[in-house]
């Protein structure tokens, strides 16, 4: 794996009372490292301070949305530091008084599933797949449950979470997590801004709070729970063998052929 790049992690840009963040982080497939989730929750912070802006963009550069969590820092002295920063990276998201927009046209695996499930629409293209490959690793989709659980159809929640598989995006439609699947990303990501520039800034707001306020209430009643779920996993033996093995590019020691 290459080292990061000097220059920043996401993209920001602002046109057309519309702020994009795009993930650019082409060494590690977009994965959620310590460095992008500060950038990105400082990006949305600017933007939610900004008149002007009547919504935010979550976009990506590459073939991946989001690969999940950045595994070469997941062994560090703190296991709680990662968790917490996708927590606080959420619910920036979930809080943000404008509205967020996930936009996707690549993979999105695992954490990075937390980001969709966060914004408050998401737009998938025709090269979307989706996966929660945390079961595979010996870990668990802890902490990107709490925006995902309220929303998810809990038969494909199960399903999906307990097999690892991958799905394409009109799956992801069906079962809840995006609002959008379409073979003409961008004509869907216009009309829904076009439709949010029509709206008060105040209407927005107040608005929002109503939609995501199951999601608030998850990350109130479970936050602490999760990541200590998630660091206590993380922490483990078999976490770290499973780490090592994908990180190798290895079967994990437990996965069986089929019959």
């Amino acid at each position: 794996m290459t080292s990061a790049p000097a220059g920043p992690l996401v993209r920001v840009s602002t046109a057309g009372s519309v702020t994009t963040l795009e993930l650019d982080s082409p060494h590690n497939r977009n994965a959620l490292s310590t460095r992008l989730m500060a950038e990105l929750t400082e990006g949305l912070l600017q933007a939610a301070k900004d008149p002007q802006v009547r919504a935010v963009v979550l976009g990506h550069t590459g073939k991946v949305f989001c690969a999940g969590a950045d595994l070469s820092e997941a062994t560090g002295d703190d296991p709680t530091v990662g968790p917490r920063g996708l927590v606080d990276l959420q619910r920036a998201i979930v809080e943000c008084p404008k509205p967020v927009i996930a936009y996707a046209n690549g993979h999105v695996r695992a954490g990075g599933l937390g980001l969709v499930g966060a914004a408050d629409l998401a737009i998938a293209g025709p090269a979307c797949t989706f996966a929660f490959t945390e079961v595979r690793l010996g870990l668990a989709p802890a902490v990107i449950s709490l925006p995902l659980r309220p929303k998810l159809e809990p038969r494909a929640a199960a399903r999906y979470y307990l097999t690892g598989e991958t799905f394409d995006g009109a799956e992801a439609a069906r079962m809840g997590l995006v609002t959008i699947a379409t073979d003409e990303p961008e004509q869907a990501l216009a009309q829904v801004l076009d439709a949010l520039r029509l709206a008060s800034p105040q209407g927005l707001a107040e608005t929002k709070r109503l939609v995501s306020a199951e999601v608030l209430a998850s990350f109130e009643a479970d936050t602490e729970a999760r990541v200590q779920q998630s660091a206590r996993l993380f922490g483990s033996a078999e976490a770290q063998e499973g780490m090592r093995a994908f990180l190798e590019r290895r079967p994990a020691p437990w996965a069986v052929p089929g019959a």
